[in-house]
């Protein structure tokens, strides 16, 4: 990933996730689209921690994995995560992904059951094709809310007991939301990484309030810039808008990162076969065999207009160049410099007809 730049919209596990990605090449921006508030130390959640030990559910629904481990913190500072761990135990535990599985066989459990498709849509559908009439079912909430969860459990008949283990909050830093924003509108960024479905719709939100949205959605329905998405939940707000995710098969960050460094090993990016090695074209810059050239934007131009192919006239080049120059003198000048940064295999002159690219 040497030359890409890459954005990170989470603020949970971003200094793991950004320490991959350099592994790997990558320049890394960070701009947390939301924070989280746990509420470990909020009487209400101890309180109907307490209520569901004192009577224990059929049925317990987990949502996440980061607010199953957070409840069952909770519990251990205030002294009853024993107590919680043996009705945990009692009852049948329904996980809304693998995420969510993880963390209960983190803690000593097992879950009953998967919602592979990480919805809480397919936890409805399996309980209340079995029916929950006369079941108490214990839902741990997500950021966002159950889903709609609790409401449909109720109506067809079931006992619920919520537990609201976090919230998601504000933006950390707004204006570099925003900054971020920007830059994937204007291209100084080549990929973008989203988390959490959440996360992904405060982002676009704050590009579009900035009124850079469609800039950015222009941007990834192109291909130009990638998003990638941890999951099909995630990218529902993306997919909204009309674009298309890069998801792995595994809703695993480590698997999102394996994602994105396949996607440019495969040089899905602009990339050509070249005399010296193997050139692609980035957002801000040019790599050739693996090594990041060192040109200015005017240079990274000029050469993203010698790879679009065929003979490029010095009156082109005059083009992309800043200012209004009409001096050939200019034109040679930035294929020099280009020679030099590159080396002089990489560029032929034509004689009396311009400059092209020296392919493989």
């Amino acid at each position: 990933m040497a030359g890409c730049t890459v954005l990170i919209t989470a603020d949970r596990r971003s200094a793991e996730l950004a320490a991959a990605l350099t592994r790997r090449g990558a320049q890394v921006r960070h701009a947390p689209a939301l924070s989280i508030l746990s509420n470990v130390d909020d009487e209400q959640l101890i309180a109907d921690t307490r209520e569901l030990i004192e009577r224990a559910p059929d049925v317990v629904v987990v949502t996440t994995g980061i607010g199953f481990r957070g409840w069952i913190e909770a519990a251990d500072a205030h002294g009853i995560a024993d107590d919680l761990m043996t009705v945990l135990a009692g009852s049948r535990i329904v996980a809304r992904g693998p995420k969510a599985r993880g963390a209960i066989q983190a803690a000593g459990l097992q879950a009953d059951w998967v919602a592979e498709s990480e919805t809480s849509g397919e936890i409805a559908d399996v309980l209340l094709g079995e029916g929950v009439a006369g079941l108490r079912v214990a839902v741990q909430h997500h950021g966002a809310g159950a889903d709609g969860l609790d409401a449909v459990f109720a109506k067809a008949g079931a006992d619920v007991q919520s537990l609201i283990v976090y919230r998601w909050g504000p933006a950390p830093d707004p204006d570099a939301v925003r900054a971020s924003a920007r830059a994937a509108a204007t291209g100084d960024i080549d990929a973008v990484v989203f988390t959490s479905a959440p996360g992904a719709e405060a982002w676009l939100c704050a590009a579009e309030a900035d009124g850079v949205g469609p800039q950015v959605v222009a941007r990834f329905t192109s291909g130009a810039m990638i998003a990638a998405a941890v999951g099909p939940i995630t990218a529902k707000p993306l997919e909204h808008r009309g674009i298309t995710t890069l998801q792995p098969e595994r809703g695993r960050l480590g698997a999102l990162v394996r994602a994105l460094v396949s996607h440019y090993e495969q040089a899905e990016t602009l990339a050509l076969c070249t005399a010296v090695g193997t050139l692609q074209i980035r957002s801000r810059v040019a790599v050739l065999d693996g090594q990041v050239l060192p040109l200015s934007p005017t240079g990274v131009e000029v050469l993203r207009l010698l790879a679009g192919g065929g003979v490029v006239s010095r009156e082109a080049v005059l083009a992309v160049l800043p200012g209004d120059s009409t001096d050939p003198h200019a034109a040679e000048v930035a294929i020099a410099r280009l020679r030099e940064a590159a080396g002089r295999g990489l560029i032929k002159t034509v004689v009396k007809r311009g400059y092209r690219l020296e392919l493989a």
